[in-house]
């Protein structure tokens, strides 16, 4: 088995930036065709521009869309359709954090909730019906060990992410008999945009290995991805050495 995955056609929403953005880099630089997903074009074009410094095998493309609308959705898989006759990996990364169910209107938690759940719905149906005919093909879903941590002061985002690991794992009996794998990876505290520190304070919480780089996370994907097909990586859990949770 070749230890990296190599000339597969890739989707990775919230591709711009933190986790989306590494995985999709280090995916792209290793020879796959992967196409990707941001709220915001300048984010999509400096992500874009970074990958063609690299010089790389493969190739990144991308849209920016909101994946918190079904058209914003529908729009993405007509737009990959076009390029792709096949699907062979969706990793749904895109998500918003959000913290106490004090804060924010009714809307804005809804539109949380469309975005760290039903998006994630939405792409993983619209993926299935692609990858189901070809009985074969990989889901990961990017979820947070706040699942299972729990934290206060975060219970709109736990709730979100809580929700992710309970339909990966339903998913997954549902779609390993057709021959889909499905996996879950659950990061701790890693250096994002979503992180209420500076970027000053995250490099240090980095540096005394209380926060990971999401780089690291970004490996775990591949290593998910690497598998043979009568591997299964069912969830993995990856957190800084000295995040005590």
């Amino acid at each position: 088995m070749h230890p990296w995955i190599k000339d597969k056609k890739i989707m990775i929403t919230g591709g711009t930036t933190g986790i989306g953005r590494a995985t999709a880099l280090l995916l792209a630089s290793l020879g796959n065709d992967v196409f990707i997903c941001g709220h915001h074009e300048r984010q999509l074009e400096d992500t874009l521009s970074d990958f063609e410094k690299l010089n790389a095998l493969g190739s990144l493309t991308g849209l920016a869309i909101d994946l918190a609308t079904e058209e914003g959705i529908a729009e993405l898989f007509k737009k990959f359709d076009s390029m792709y006759d096949h699907i062979d990996v969706l990793v749904n990364n895109a998500a918003i954090a959000f913290q106490s169910v004090k804060e924010g209107s009714y809307d804005d938690q809804a539109y949380i909730l469309r975005t760290n759940i039903l998006a994630y719905l939405s792409c993983a149906q619209a993926a299935l019906y692609r990858m189901e005919p070809r009985g074969e093909g990989h889901i990961v879903n990017v979820g947070s060990m706040s699942a299972d941590v729990r934290e206060a002061q975060s219970s709109v985002y736990v709730c979100t992410k809580g929700g992710i690991q309970a339909f990966t794992e339903s998913l997954r009996k549902e779609a390993n008999p057709k021959g889909i794998q499905i996996s879950l990876i659950e990061p701790g505290s890693v250096g994002t945009d979503m992180q209420p520190y500076s970027p000053a304070e995250q490099r240090k919480k980095i540096e005394a290995m209380e926060m990971l780089y999401a780089e690291d996370i970004a490996r775990s994907i591949v290593f998910m991805l690497s598998q043979p097909t009568r591997t299964s990586v069912v969830s993995m859990q990856v957190k800084p050495l000295r995040q005590i949770i």
